[in-house]
């Protein structure tokens, strides 16, 4: 009841019946991590794709392709080990910044103070004159910032997660240790951590905020048990993987092309029907639509009528005559619909990314089926 109730978006549950030799079956929805459940069971969802390689995707699909990470993170043998790994490189990195003094800035504040400070509310001083404590407007110089709160409720959600244990657990609770007093765990979501302006004082922030963005995002529904709350740890992997491509594909700096993502698509005058593009890339010189991409994270024995009617719709939107799906596996499409040429390419997550990337792009451009 409680996977239903809480984990029903990540695991099918089949009731025992003939179909199954009366047991219940759990099946996982494409997501793979830990789910604690009680003090005694747990479930974790075991990934197809080697760990090392998940760090892959991540360094891609976060931007941490140049942040040098500790040795012998990517050597983590279970999904567990990785996560641990992770929150205590993030921690040593946060106290590293404790060290040199973390980022302050001035922040607008409106108060009633015992004394006057910045700008003097006149106006209501002579209205209320019975209240000794004036109102006043100004700035503190304080690091009870957004930058440093995120930093610091990330930390907190980690410790809640149950899965760090006496390998990372006091290098976790230093780093909040570190901020408590300084920055409040206000609660935020991943969003907060995209989009952020950085300067020269606070420019290794970036890659720490990439971080928690990742620790958010993979934190599931939590749920109480008895007197604290577990959050499980749960990566989308249809999400990381088509993230991973369209990052993967930027990185690549095209020469002639321009690669855009999540390319928002309206229709009709009262814009009633929109798509939400996975990727697109244009010719650089012309801007016309070359390839329409769609990232789909499954193997079924062939691409199913859905994903070809939903490639071969955002391509004509695009006016585009390559519309491909992208599969781990390789499956075999390459057909016409009218104008529009629709065909499965691989990207396979099996071994070295990069050559299976570079495989991909040689296939891409080159026209050949897979």
């Amino acid at each position: 009841m409680m996977i239903w109730q809480n984990y029903g978006s990540q695991i099918l549950i089949d009731e025992p019946s003939f179909k199954n030799s009366k047991q219940w079956c759990l099946t996982a929805k494409g997501w793979v991590g830990h789910i604690p459940l009680t003090r005694e069971l747990e479930i974790v969802l075991m990934p197809k794709v080697e760990i090392s390689n998940i760090f892959g995707m991540l360094e891609y699909a976060y931007r941490l392709k140049s942040f040098k990470f500790l040795d012998g993170i990517t050597a983590s043998d279970s999904l567990e080990e990785f996560y641990e790994t992770l929150a205590k490189f993030f921690a040593h990195r946060v106290l590293d910044r404790g060290r040199k003094g973390f980022f302050r800035s001035y922040q607008p504040r409106k108060d009633r103070i015992p004394y006057i400070r910045g700008r003097f509310d006149v106006r209501r001083s002579c209205q209320k004159p019975w209240e000794v404590k004036p109102d006043c407007q100004y700035e503190e110089h304080t690091s009870d910032v957004e930058d440093n709160q995120i930093l610091a409720w990330t930390l907190r959600r980690i410790l809640q997660s149950g899965m760090c244990t006496e390998r990372s657990l006091p290098q976790v609770r230093r780093a909040y240790q570190s901020l408590q007093g300084l920055a409040t765990p206000i609660p935020c979501n991943p969003h907060d951590c995209i989009g952020r302006l950085y300067n020269r004082l606070n420019q290794d922030y970036q890659p720490m905020h990439a971080l928690c963005r990742f620790f958010l995002e993979q934190s599931g529904p939590s749920h109480r048990i008895g007197d604290r709350t577990m959050i499980p740890f749960l990566v989308d992997m249809p999400q990381l993987y088509e993230l991973f491509v369209a990052e993967w594909l930027k990185a690549q700096k095209l020469t002639d092309f321009v690669v855009k993502s999540h390319e928002e698509v309206v229709i009709g005058q009262e814009g009633r029907i929109n798509f939400n593009i996975d990727l697109v890339i244009y010719e650089k010189e012309t801007q016309q639509a070359r390839f329409v991409l769609d990232t789909k994270y499954k193997a079924p024995a062939h691409p199913g009528n859905d994903d070809i009617n939903q490639v071969v719709t955002y391509a004509t939107t695009k006016d585009c005559h390559e519309a491909v799906l992208i599969y781990p596996k390789p499956l075999n499409l390459d057909e016409r619909i009218g104008k529009i040429r629709v065909r499965s390419l691989t990207f396979s997550l099996d071994g070295d990314l990069e050559k299976a990337g570079s495989k991909f792009l040689e296939k891409l451009f080159s026209g050949e089926d897979r």
